[in-house]
């Protein structure tokens, strides 16, 4: 019915997305699994193309470990389905049908018994987790959940190019907000300044809203505006991402109205420091966790250990909401092993806070490339004094 639609609004071509579900199918069957059911966002549009605002209704991919994938989505979805990408077959409910029934019965259809299922995400409730069992008629499920992400750790040539293109959009959003900040301004208007140039420079939507604070409210992790006004003295902490093909690249940037306050000054430059250390420490073949602790010996050197208390950084790539990072995929973090290697993308923001007073900071995200991390970003990386 909507054939003349097939790949239309597709990000990338027919031949990106083969490679990708040849390699998972590789995968499924290492796992020792006759298929997999696919229901994160992101790995379906990473297997498939597949996005949409409304994928808060119900989807999932099937991924035999014989045959091509069938993708099971909302009716009103379904010519949005076609036009995003090369699928050969999409099943689609009707509201008021129970999807769980009709999965079941794709997957009779397809001669799968017991597949994975990806039980680890946001997007599908125990309760309907419970349902498909039960349609299945099956005692449960194997978890499929860490099949996928792996294979999206090392980003392809195009992925990289959309992370670049991405990385001048938040450059342009960032900048534009920097300029906005002043004695008077609100933290709407500011937020209005980085959508709107982000948004006129390429950004498509954003899987997280850009963070906005000022004054004691910035030293509140995760802030949004909220139509403050700024006044002399504020701190005002910045950062957002921008989007292309659902690929981000994040920045974080700090201002001061007037000049900062002394402490500050001492926090931001352990910042500084904490996240070069980080930069130069990120080289193919060490472990992710090896630039976070560059990064924390910096911090607690300064005595600033109390004020970080987090990761230094994660993936980033594909995102929908609520996040704009691949935080789950893979982290710069203590304990985690993982093996950094050129293609992997990175953000890392080096923030240190006083609770309820302020944060300051900055942060890069970065590629890895043979010789280490590339910034994306030439914005300075100083306090911005307004």
């Amino acid at each position: 019915m909507f054939d003349e639609l097939r790949g239309r609004e597709a990000a990338f071509p027919e031949a990106e997305y083969a490679e990708r579900q040849a390699r998972a199918r590789v995968a499924v069957r290492t796992a020792g699994h006759e298929g997999l059911i696919v229901t994160g966002p992101e790995n379906i549009y990473w297997l498939t193309g597949r996005q949409t605002a409304g994928y808060f209704a119900f989807q999932a991919l099937v991924v035999p470990v014989e045959g091509d994938p069938v993708l099971l989505v909302r009716q009103l979805e379904l010519p949005g389905a076609v036009a995003n990408t090369w699928l050969d077959k999409i099943v689609a409910y009707q509201d008021g049908e129970d999807p769980e029934a009709l999965l079941a019965t794709l997957l009779k259809e397809i001669g799968l018994s017991r597949p994975a299922l990806e039980l680890d995400g946001w997007f599908v409730s125990p309760l309907m987790v419970a349902r498909i069992v039960a349609a299945l008629g099956v005692g449960d499920l194997p978890d499929g959940s860490k099949i996928i992400p792996p294979l999206r750790m090392i980003k392809s040539p195009a992925e990289l190019d959309a992370i670049r293109a991405a990385a001048v959009y938040a450059e342009a959003g960032l900048s534009a907000g920097i300029v906005a900040c002043a004695a008077g301004a609100s933290e709407n208007t500011i937020a209005a300044a980085m959508l709107s140039a982000a948004t006129a420079a390429g950004s498509e939507t954003m899987a997280m809203e850009p963070l906005v604070s000022s004054g004691p409210r910035s030293g509140l992790p995760h802030m949004t505006w909220r139509r403050r006004m700024l006044e002399t003295g504020d701190a005002v902490f910045l950062e957002l991402a921008g989007s292309h093909a659902r690929y981000h690249a994040a920045l974080m940037r700090t201002v001061w109205i007037g000049q900062p306050p002394q402490e500050a000054g001492r926090m931001m430059d352990c910042a500084l420091r904490a996240l070069d250390a980080a930069l130069a420490a990120i080289r193919p073949g060490v472990a992710c966790e090896v630039p976070h602790r560059a990064a924390q010996v910096v911090i607690d050197a300064a005595g600033f250990e109390a004020a970080f208390r987090k990761r230094i950084g994660y993936s980033m790539g594909v995102a929908f909401a609520p996040d704009w990072g691949e935080g789950a995929v893979l982290s710069l973090f203590e304990g985690t092993s993982t093996v950094i290697r050129p293609g992997m993308v990175f953000h890392l923001p080096a923030t240190l806070r006083s609770y309820g007073h302020f944060t300051v900071g900055a942060s890069e995200t970065v590629i890895v490339t043979q010789d280490g991390a590339m910034p994306l970003s030439s914005l300075p990386r100083p306090i911005t004094v307004r």
